[in-house]
């Protein structure tokens, strides 16, 4: 028998170390070659660690949100031929540096110190989460982090594990309810409640908030609001989805607003820029590589539409559902995730009324758009109906003028609320 070590992979790119956000095997586990032994994440890519022998785990190098250098001892397996370790003993048991391979630590110490709570009876958790006043939900610490992203309290999740453990398919079951379903509870309705739940912050939960506290840091925002008069874009949407959707697919709002942005940027160019201000040069673009916002399990991420210039809207529209879509599978590549001049971003019908974005450092502007409201206006001295949406865009001011931002969000005003001119030349 020998001792197989997986390394930390060089990823490339220039990448010197990594966090490790998954760990799929534990000491003792049985793996298969090509089995996913570890995921680990550098920007706001995910890559898989397969693993390249048959073997037996024996150790773990590191933790979970640990970050690693390229080349560090990730797992040793033990394998029936004679192994990669060339100085291990013939048979290895046990980490041959204990002190050195540590074996897998929960992120946060709230899911591993806590002793498992007592239940009444655990027949009774497919009904509802059996738990009395201070129990604390027993589940593994990726279950915690994705309830954190989803914005699930796990207390009122119930568990269909063994002594009510909660998976990830009760989270999904959870999370499907029915609007306005109250949460199952076994106390008073107004009982005190006393629980702490610690979460460490890792993986891409750690990346954006690393992006946005850099894009903060380094950027003076401004932002201005502007309303826009729809009703005419929404028609047109209406006719074309109407004419063309069954064959085409269906059109939303962002395809017309990308149109919308190609056409401004071409007379605003600053708009269509990135700042790298260690270097102090401001790079503009005649490529428009619009970032589309899409919300994810694990946190807001941006895929890229490239050379939106050179699409019409339903190239547009499948580029950015496909995009989404691959996002959302954590199976967007580094290219589709990087490399945007201008981003759009949109909370759809959550949208408010008005918003503040971030911008997309090191990008220059975003464009954000809020949710369409039908409102009374006043149309030729009488009181009409028509459906109104702010746009709510922020800007370096470093390197935008606010008049300059004030022309180019009027110049897209001016196309949206006649849609007419996004296709003339």
């Amino acid at each position: 028998m020998g001792v197989h070590v997986i390394k930390m992979p060089d990823i490339g790119e220039g990448i010197a170390e990594v966090e490790l956000v998954a760990l799929h095997v534990k000491p003792g586990d049985t793996v298969a070659e090509d089995q996913v032994l570890a995921d680990v994440m550098t920007d706001k890519a995910t890559v898989e660690i397969p693993s390249p022998v048959v073997g037996t785990v024996i150790a773990l190098g590191g933790e979970i949100g640990q970050v690693m250098a390229v080349g560090s001892e990730l797992i040793r397996i033990e394998v029936a031929g004679a192994g990669n370790l060339k100085d291990a003993p013939a048979a290895i048991t046990k980490p041959a540096a204990p002190a050195a391979i540590a074996t897998p630590a929960a992120p946060a110490p709230a899911a591993t110190t806590a002793a498992p709570p007592s239940r009444k009876t655990a027949s009774v958790v497919v009904a509802q989460a059996s738990r009395q006043s201070g129990d604390k939900p027993v589940t593994s610490p990726a279950v915690r982090r994705r309830a954190w992203d989803l914005g699930l309290e796990l207390q009122f999740v119930p568990g269909s594990g063994p002594d009510g453990r909660i998976t990830h398919e009760d989270l999904d079951a959870y999370a499907k309810r029915a609007p306005g379903t109250q949460p199952p509870s076994t106390g008073p309705r107004y009982a005190e409640r006393n629980d702490e739940e610690a979460i460490q912050v890792i993986g891409l939960r750690r990346k954006i908030a690393q992006k946005m506290q850099e894009a903060k840091r380094r950027i003076p925002h401004f932002t201005y609001v502007e309303e826009i008069d729809v009703t005419e874009l929404e028609a047109l949407r209406a006719q074309l989805n109407t004419k063309w959707g069954a064959e085409r697919g269906r059109l939303t709002l962002l395809p017309l607003l990308a149109r919308a942005i190609v056409l401004a940027v071409r007379e605003f160019p600053q708009a269509n820029a990135r700042f790298e201000d260690d270097t102090g040069i401001v790079t503009r673009y005649g490529a428009v590589h619009i970032g589309i916002a899409t919300q994810t399990d694990g946190g807001l991420m941006v895929p890229v539409l490239r050379h939106a210039e050179a699409r019409d809207l339903w190239s547009t529209a499948a580029e950015i559902s496909r995009l989404a879509e691959a996002t959302r599978a954590a199976k967007a590549t580094r290219d589709e995730l990087s490399g945007s001049t201008i981003t759009i971003t949109s909370l759809g019908a959550l949208g408010g009324i008005v918003t503040t974005p971030v911008i997309n450092y090191p990008e220059v502007a975003i464009v954000g758009v809020n949710r369409i409201v039908e409102r009374p206006m006043m149309r030729g001295g009488a009181v009409v109906p028509r459906l109104m949406m702010n746009l709510s865009s922020s800007f370096d001011h470093r390197v935008v003028d606010g008049a300059v931002a004030a022309r180019f969000v009027q110049a897209l005003r001016v196309l949206l609320e006649c849609p007419a001119t996004l296709f003339v030349e």
